[in-house]
Order: structure tokens, then C-alpha cells, then sequence
């Protein structure tokens, strides 16, 4: 008769989980035990909320639920910006907690809590089985709950008696694996979009990461073809189609990509595909969509129209709806929009060469763009970059370019800082003949520093590039801003030797206060076969992204 701790992992294995992301503890032991024997692969970190970020990382890596574990009690609580982050950014993945013994519920027993109230807020489902032949039943809820509409978190919190217990009347075991619907548009609407397509003189197409998570790369390219419209990507789309496609103008985070906000502010069309109207795009308010027409795909029917009154909301899978559009047209001669890509074009070029007047001057310490001047010349093309905070960051993803699908991880919608490391070292074991580049802040990094020794255990190559300004730059900078003549607050740091770190914990690293020592530092990087840490000196500068929030404020 099997224990719940075989049921509850061989119920994990139907789903096409081959790895658990943990931290140890004693509610715990049992299933990490079955799960090693089960054949699973184990990858334990020095803090819970790692754990889960980690599972969150593999889930956007790979396009599969991660999964954490992590022990009761205050090992669930440590878990829970883990799991936030993860629900806001809308990744399937499942987040399993310990729990004391259920015999001794509300007893003042040793570690005993309401976990369940805790994540129900931050969960798109979250149970807490009352018996070991549930398992399997509750595991199978959790999938179909993290794939339906918008993905997902899903949490479980196991009493850990049900992992030792037998129950001869258990649920089955699930035989199939739990996919996402791909629901298509109706034909009306891909009527309508193809009527607005035809009369825009001036369109534009936004790709969010529903596009990513429906595996749209070919059909998002093929669109952006077939309208001739200038494309632009953000979050996990990046990369689906590449920055240096003729069509593909960069990020849609117009805190970054001013060519961006210059093109949607012009636009009589924008098309949007898998992005929510948020933040990123000021709530698609007419301070930068203006007039433009306005067609949203999403498989979350809340998100149509919510910010935006929308002349047609498909609630579909992009990857479908894109594939309708194509077909729709196929056949029909490509419309000349090259006098509105010439104006795009040079909105992006303008703001370029104001970058690149930046990298001409010489100061000391550097600025945060002579180490990416550097840094693009010498990383991999097929290397997965892992943004984490800071104003050094901001910089970065300006001027890097996304080349690949996957392989440009960003915070989340929380931004919770120093999320970056734990994705990178899911992207080191997801690809292990590619490199994984972590880009943070010194006051990032130290969030889970200790995530260092993680990555040296594992054997895990990863390039950790650390701007180090001494301080909390965005935060530093803002306040110079907004607060002119006033004394910052609470901003400054230690510029703390962070290769040192690195060494200290059995890594590698390169500590750089010039320009001309960046090159030899990033060969070492990425020849080293073993965890390696590049700790740059640089100025603390306001990056677009600051010199944007304060010009909001005080125009």
C-alpha cells in the first residue's frame, strides 16, 4: 500500500515533474526522501523564497510548472514573496509547504499556523488535503486550477502525517497530462481585426508574455510580416522575435525604449497580444496610446477592456488567434507602410545616439554604459540573461539586444529585488551548455547572497555582473530628483568587495575599476568553469528609467 508520499510524488511525475526546488526541514523529509528514490532530481537552497523562485525561473525557462517545497511554518512564511512574485507575473507553477500534524490542529501544537490564509491572497488556488489518499486528487485540482485563464500560482499545504500515512481507499493517480486550453477567436472578430488592419495607415503590435506562454514565436513573426507593422515586445516576449529583425523595434517599456513611446504615441493601431494594459504601458491611457484603435487578445477575460475601451477583445490563445490572422492573410498583397517604419525607425535612432554620446565620455568611476559596450561584445549569443534591480540594470536592458525566446528573464510585475540570481541558476541547470548571465545591483544581490554557495554546490557556471554604486541607485537618484537640496535618505551602501563573496564561497571572480580591465574580466567570466562574479565600479548615474519617473513628476 503506497505511503501519501508516493502517491503525492508519482502524482507529481504524471505531470511531467522530474525536479523539486526545496529547503530542507523536518516536515519534509519523507517526500525528499520518495522523491529521490522516485528518480526525481533535488536542488535545495539557503533560503524558502529561493526555492520558489527558482521553480517560478524553471517554469518560465521551459514553458512547465516548477515546483518548491519548503518545510511548515516559518518556512512558509519565508516562501511567500516567492510565491507572490510568481502568481503577479502569471506562472503555472505549484508551491508545496509542510505543516504540522494534523492530529494536532489548533493544540498550541510545535510549528502550528494557519498557512492557508496566508497565500490565498497571492494564489490562484490553495487547499490544504485533509487525507494521504487525497493526494493525488489535490494534485491534479492544482494543475488544471494554475492552467485555467490566467496562469497561475497553485499551493498546497501537506500536514505531515499525510506523507507517512497509507490510505487503501486513495484517489487515482492521473493518467494524462494537464495542458493549457487554446481557445481560438471567433470569426467576427478576426473580421473586425482585419477590417482595422486594412484602413490603419499607421499600426503597431505589442507582444506580452501570453504570446511567450503559448509558444507563438513563428506566428507573432509571420504577423508582424504579413500587417507590416512595427512590432514591440516586453516582458517574456523578448526574444520571441528578435531585436534585429527589420520589423522588431525593441522593448515596449517605454521607461526604456523612448523609440517606443514615441511610435505608440503616433500609432492610429495598436494591436496587443498576451500583455495586459498595465503599468508598462501606462494603463494604455491616452497620454501614449492617444487615439489609436485599440485590439487586445488575452486568455483572462478581465484583462479586455479593463484600462481601456477597446474597439474588439478576443478572449483567446495568441498562439491560435495569431495563427487566424495569418491565415486570413494569406493572399493578400503586403501594404506599403515603409514611410511609417522610416518614422519609427528614426524616433529609435534619435534616442540611440543620445545613448551613444554617453559612452564617449570618459569618467572615472565608469558609467554604467562602457561595461555594456564591453559586455555585448563578449557574451554568448545564446546566453540567457537574468535582469534583476537596479539603476546599472536599466542601462542594460537598454542596450542589450534579445536574440532568442527564453532567454531574457525580468522580475515580474512585483519587481521584488534580487529575484534575478535564483532564476539564473535555473537557467544554468536548464541549460547546461549555455551560459547564464545574472545582471543586478549590489543592493540586489544581496537579498539572497547566500544563493552564491547554491550555485558552487551544484557546479552551476553561472556569470554573476554586479554595477556596484554603492548604494540603492533607482531609490538614491529619485530622491535627488525629487527632493532637490535635501540629504538622501537611506540610500547609501558599503562598495563591498562582492567577487570576494564569490571567492569566499568557492567561486570565481574579477574585481573592475576601469574600462580597460572590463574585457580581460569578461574572458575570465565566461572561460571560468566555475561560478564567476564581476564586481564593476561604476558611477552612481540616474538611468532612463529614473530620468523617466522623475520627468513624469515634474513636468
Amino acid at each position: 500500500m503506497p505511503t501519501g508520499s508516493e502517491l503525492f510524488i508519482r502524482s507529481l511525475r504524471s505531470q511531467g515533474v522530474d525536479r523539486i526546488f526545496t529547503l530542507v526541514g523536518d516536515h519534509l523529509n519523507d517526500v525528499l526522501q520518495t522523491a529521490v528514490r522516485e528518480g526525481m532530481s533535488v536542488y535545495d537552497t539557503r533560503h524558502e523564497s529561493a526555492a520558489v523562485h527558482m521553480a517560478d525561473g524553471w517554469s518560465r525557462l521551459t514553458r512547465t510548472p516548477g515546483v518548491s517545497m519548503v518545510t511548515g511554518a516559518p518556512g512558509h512564511t519565508n516562501s511567500i514573496t516567492g510565491i507572490a512574485t510568481a502568481d503577479a507575473t502569471a506562472v503555472p507553477m505549484l508551491a508545496v509547504s509542510g505543516m504540522s500534524d494534523s492530529s494536532a490542529r489548533d493544540r498550541n501544537a510545535f510549528q502550528d499556523m494557519d498557512q492557508l490564509k496566508l497565500v490565498q491572497g497571492i494564489t490562484k488556488y490553495a487547499a490544504v488535503p485533509a487525507r494521504s489518499g487525497q493526494l493525488p486528487f489535490y494534485v491534479k485540482r492544482a494543475f488544471l486550477e494554475m492552467f485555467r485563464g490566467r496562469p497561475g500560482v497553485s499551493h498546497l499545504s501537506v500536514p505531515v502525517d499525510l506523507f507517512t500515512d497509507c490510505d487503501d481507499s486513495h484517489a487515482p493517480i492521473p493518467t494524462e497530462q494537464i495542458e493549457p486550453l487554446r481557445s481560438a477567436p471567433t470569426g467576427r472578430d478576426v473580421d473586425r481585426l482585419m477590417d482595422l488592419l486594412a484602413r490603419s495607415e499607421r499600426p503597431a503590435v505589442i507582444a506580452g508574455s501570453g504570446a511567450y506562454w503559448s509558444g507563438a514565436e513563428a506566428e507573432l513573426q509571420a504577423f508582424a510580416e504579413a500587417a507590416q507593422a512595427p512590432l514591440f515586445t516586453t516582458n517574456l516576449a523578448r526574444g520571441m522575435v528578435s531585436d534585429e529583425h527589420a520589423l522588431c523595434f525593441g522593448y515596449a517599456d517605454v521607461t526604456i525604449n523612448r523609440g517606443a513611446e514615441n511610435a505608440l504615441r503616433q500609432a492610429d493601431l495598436v494591436v496587443v497580444v498576451g500583455k495586459r494594459l498595465d503599468y508598462g504601458v501606462r494603463m494604455g491611457g491616452p497620454q501614449l496610446f492617444g487615439n489609436a484603435k485599440t485590439v487586445q487578445i488575452d486568455v483572462c477575460g478581465t484583462e479586455l477592456g479593463l484600462n481601456r475601451a477597446l474597439e474588439v477583445g478576443m478572449l483567446a490563445d495568441a498562439k491560435t488567434s495569431l495563427a487566424t490572422f495569418n491565415q486570413a492573410l494569406v493572399g493578400q498583397a503586403a501594404p506599403d507602410r515603409s514611410d511609417w517604419l522610416s518614422e519609427v525607425q528614426r524616433g529609435c535612432n534619435a534616442y540611440a545616439a543620445k545613448v551613444a554620446a554617453r559612452t564617449a565620455q570618459v569618467r572615472s568611476p565608469m558609467h554604467s554604459v562602457h561595461a555594456y559596450e564591453v559586455l555585448r561584445d563578449k557574451m554568448p549569443a545564446d546566453a540567457t540573461i537574468c535582469w534583476d534591480g537596479g539603476d546599472f540594470v536599466h542601462w542594460g536592458r537598454y542596450m542589450l539586444k534579445a536574440r532568442h525566446p527564453g532567454r531574457w528573464m525580468r522580475l515580474g510585475s512585483l519587481a521584488g529585488l534580487g529575484v534575478g540570481l535564483p532564476i539564473g541558476l535555473s537557467a544554468q541547470i536548464a541549460r547546461p551548455n549555455s551560459r547564464s548571465v545574472v545582471v543586478t545591483g549590489d543592493g540586489s544581490l544581496g537579498f539572497y547572497i547566500g544563493e552564491l554557495d547554491t550555485a558552487v554546490r551544484f557546479g552551476l557556471p553561472l556569470v554573476i555582473v554586479v554595477g556596484n554604486d554603492g548604494g540603492w541607485g533607482v531609490e538614491r537618484e529619485l530622491q535627488k530628483g525629487f527632493y532637490p537640496g535635501s540629504d538622501t535618505v537611506a540610500c547609501e551602501l558599503r562598495r563591498t568587495r562582492y567577487d570576494l563573496v564569490m571567492k569566499g564561497f568557492g567561486g570565481d571572480g574579477a574585481h573592475v575599476t576601469s574600462r580597460d580591465q572590463l574585457e580581460g574580466a569578461f574572458d575570465r567570466a565566461f572561460r571560468s568553469d566555475r561560478p564567476f562574479l564581476v564586481n564593476i565600479e561604476i558611477a552612481g548615474l540616474g538611468s532612463p528609467y529614473t530620468y523617466y519617473q522623475i520627468g513624469r513628476r515634474t513636468r
